[in-house]
């Protein structure tokens, strides 16, 4: 029988079903465990602890849930200021929510949405093209797989880059700022960028003026800095370091 075609798009979640199951079976375990070594217990607790936090990450990001990873994509949205004609490229596209979302909202643009797509997260390139089948702008959109590290690119192909709490997942660059000036790289001169991520980590990317400082130096016109980390329909609960705590926006024009 023939799987039944989704009327609705499956944008997934940024955390993981992994990240509740394998720490809950493992808190099953060492609590049967316990049982025969007491010492046990404390472990058990922890890994319930984690499953019990991340089930409570994954429904409030959902859309089923608060919708908070929707409303945080959005910010990427609000802070881009662009007539609206053109190439976008969005890099780490997941699902595709953050590409289809710009299609969408700018209909003479042509978006293209670029991901590793590794077995860690529940995204694909399938996904990605039946969430824009859904939204009816299929037409407007390519999904390729890709670094982020190096993409397959000439420079100045683009109008506008995004990308959205991705260039800290990339496990093979060490200096993430490297990940920026490759995003930058692709973007035409007096091309717009709009980047999200843990910018306010200062152990990853130091502290945020030096960080503007050496984009500056890499030849761009203008580049700000917006902190979206304190939004107020961020929870407290989700405004740790590891989650979205320490989320900010780079953008600017080339």
């Amino acid at each position: 029988m023939a799987r039944p075609v989704r009327s609705t798009p499956d944008y997934a979640s940024w955390v993981p079903s992994r990240l509740v199951y394998v720490p809950a079976a493992l808190a099953v375990i060492l609590g049967g465990l316990s049982a025969l070594t007491l010492w046990l217990a404390l472990p058990a607790g922890l890994c319930l602890a984690g499953a019990s936090y991340f089930a409570y990450a994954r429904w409030t990001l959902s859309a089923r849930g608060g919708d908070v990873q929707s409303k945080i994509q959005a910010l990427v949205l609000q802070h881009l200021h662009w007539p609206g004609s053109g190439d976008v490229l969005d890099i780490g596209c997941g699902n595709g929510q953050l590409a289809i979302a710009i299609a969408k909202a700018y209909p003479r643009a042509r978006v293209t949405g670029v991901d590793f797509w590794g077995k860690s997260w529940e995204y694909s390139r399938a996904a990605c093209e039946r969430n824009a089948a859904v939204e009816g702008v299929a037409k407007q959109l390519t999904f390729r797989r890709a670094s982020a590290a190096q993409l397959p690119f000439p420079g100045g192909t683009f109008d506008v880059v995004v990308s959205n709490l991705v260039f800290h997942e990339v496990r093979d660059v060490a200096d993430k700022k490297l990940l920026l000036q490759e995003a930058l790289r692709v973007l035409k001169t007096g091309g717009a960028f709009v980047l999200q991520d843990l910018f306010l980590w200062s152990r990853v990317y130091g502290s945020v003026p030096d960080l503007l400082t050496a984009i500056s130096g890499w030849g761009i016109s203008s580049v700000a800095f917006a902190a979206t980390n304190e939004a107020a329909f961020i929870p407290a609960a989700l405004k740790l370091p590891f989650m979205v705590g320490t989320i900010g926006i780079v953008h600017g024009t080339k």
